[in-house]
């Protein structure tokens, strides 16, 4: 049942791995397979497929095999990108609090400095940290082991460039061609190449990271009347991550009081014993911070995952704690940050930047500031490439899946610089008499109600890359005519070679009126992700209306979207 080719890879695998847990999982599995046809189904998943590089890297859960994340993965990734840099090639390498992502980062660092380059390891930091030290440090690349906010089962390997950006093709697949050429690195690693090091930065990572980051976001603007501005109450859960620290550190730095931790989920744990799927979008993670802030009567929530480049936003309302959508968020950070230009009068050109996923509101946003809205694929990896060959600077980019850069001094998202904004703002409005919910209120009758929600269809993992592919080649093959009673004007294919973007799997459908649908696959997990928008405009001053029609039509196409993908 299981092949010559399959079981000689096995015990080539067996040979060269240096954890004995894997090992011990690989025998068993291949024992198995002799009369266990679901064993020897799994045994050649495992091994007739590799890991690729996806939106963030290579990102699967953990066990042995090429299509897993284990040491001897991480170890031929590295080895992998070793081979496409210069001799003594300079790497900083950092990890979150994920099972064995210590020991993966230390494997890393091994491999960097057997190959003669110098390791700098960070250690377990916020992965904007380690993006901004690839950069500070003058680095080759940067590695950061992290499966963010996924599963507790998954992990990964995030590779940046010399620019402190997450790698784009052809880069990945260069590293990916370097992969399958090297074959497996011995299980007793080499010691260090002449020129080889590994040597520790993590606390001068962050001292330099909070240092700019401050310098960047500035205190707080004295109230109208040029008086102070109170403080706010905020409660903030890192959710078992790594977030914690930086942030409060962030936040001394910039004058402000530091946040209520939500005990329970104070502490790095790659377990995640109070949430089943540490992601501050899927309902109920966010219930502790609630409780903690219903309590104290906080003024808002915050949230980062688990490796702290995402941030959730909650604000109080009557009937309790209303969580911000990624959208409504960046609109409010990205008006923040336009309405401080115009204040200072800079005259530096800028753009703002999103993904086609994301809501148009902040194409609206920007027009009315008279600055470039620039659209990107899905991941920051185009975000913050966005004003590349342009002659403007990012100021601001974001995606719907509550992801930020609030400053290009990091090049990625970034969870905690978003969060000190978040409430530098706040705390601005209610010393006017506002409120992040006001605000957005006041974008909403300027620019139309900008609705948007997802449906999430989740795929086994024998499915996970042949299920969602499935679903958009038949919407591809047979797109409808209308989706919920409304004409689709145009459909927009992303995967030919046409347009400004990189070709990618995904469709969109524009409807009569402006309403839109978006399907892709997952690039992070077995699952299609569907996005929706509807657009009102605000007749009179009515916005409670407008915003009741655009659900209730967001509603309906969202209902009349599943039976397209699922067939």
């Amino acid at each position: 049942m299981v092949t010559q080719q399959v079981r000689a890879a096995v015990q080539a695998w067996l040979a060269s791995d240096p954890d004995p847990h894997t090992r011990i999982e690989l025998e068993t599995l291949l024992a198995s397979a002799a009369g266990d046809a679901e064993a020897a189904d799994e045994l050649r998943r495992r091994f007739e497929e590799r890991l690729q590089f996806g939106t963030a890297g290579l990102r699967a859960p953990l066990g042995a095999g090429p299509s897993r994340m284990n040491r001897a993965v991480v170890r031929q990734a590295t080895a992998a990108v070793m081979a496409t840099l210069p001799a003594g090639a300079r790497l900083v390498i950092g990890h979150d609090a994920r099972r064995n992502s210590d020991v993966f980062a230390i494997d890393a660092a091994a491999v960097v400095a057997a190959a003669g380059g110098e390791a700098l390891l960070v250690g377990q930091v916020p992965t904007p940290v380690a993006a901004h030290a690839v950069v500070d440090r003058a680095a080759d690349a940067g590695v950061v082991i992290t499966a963010s906010h996924n599963p507790p089962a998954d992990n990964g390997y995030k590779l940046y460039d010399a620019g402190g950006v997450q790698i784009v093709p052809p880069t990945d697949a260069e590293v990916e061609a370097q992969m399958a050429a090297i074959g497996l690195p011995p299980r007793d690693l080499p010691p260090p190449a002449r020129g080889g090091s590994v040597r520790s930065i993590g606390p001068q990572a962050i001292d330099r990271y909070v240092e700019e980051l401050a310098a960047r976001l500035g205190g707080l603007r004295p109230a109208g009347d040029g008086s102070a501005v109170a403080p706010l109450e905020v409660v903030y859960t890192p959710l078992h991550g790594v977030g914690a620290g930086v942030l409060c550190e962030l936040f001394e730095r910039l004058g402000m009081p530091a946040p209520a931790v939500v005990a329970s989920q104070a502490a790095p744990d790659g377990d995640f014993p109070t949430v089943t799927f540490p992601n501050p979008e899927e309902p109920g993670v966010l219930d502790e911070a609630f409780a903690l802030a219903t309590q104290r009567g906080a003024d808002l929530v915050l949230a980062n995952d688990p490796d702290a480049d995402r941030l959730a936003v909650a604000v109080p309302t009557a009937g309790g704690w209303r969580r911000l959508t990624g959208d409504e968020l960046g609109a409010l950070l990205a008006d923040c940050l336009l309405r401080r230009r115009a204040a200072a009068g800079a005259a530096e050109p800028v753009a703002v930047a999103r993904t086609v996923v994301s809501s148009r509101l902040l194409r609206a946003i920007a027009a009315g500031a008279g600055v470039a809205c620039v659209e990107t694929l899905t991941g920051f990896k185009w975000i913050a490439r966005a004003a590349d060959g342009r002659p403007e600077r990012l100021l601001f980019g974001y995606e719907e899946a509550l992801g930020y850069a609030v400053s290009d001094a990091v090049r990625d998202k970034d969870g905690i610089s978003a969060a000190a904004l978040a409430v530098q703002l706040a705390t601005e409005l209610q010393a006017e008499g506002s409120s992040l919910l006001e605000r957005l209120a006041d974008l909403h009758r300027r620019h139309g109600v900008h609705a948007t929600g997802q449906v999430t269809l989740r795929f086994p993992l024998a499915e996970a890359a042949a299920g969602p592919a499935a679903a958009t080649s038949r919407l591809r093959a047979d797109p409808p005519a209308e989706i919920a009673g409304h004409p689709v004007a145009e459909v927009v294919d992303y995967s030919g070679p046409a347009g400004p973007l990189p070709p990618t799997d995904m469709l969109a459908f524009r409807l009569a009126g402006g309403d839109r649908v978006i399907v892709r696959p997952s690039g992070t997990e077995p699952k299609l992700k569907i996005y929706v928008e509807t657009v009102q405009g605000v007749s009179g001053d009515d916005l409670a209306a407008a915003r009741r029609h655009a659900q209730e039509r967001l509603g309906r196409i969202a209902e009349a979207v599943r039976p397209l993908v699922t067939g």
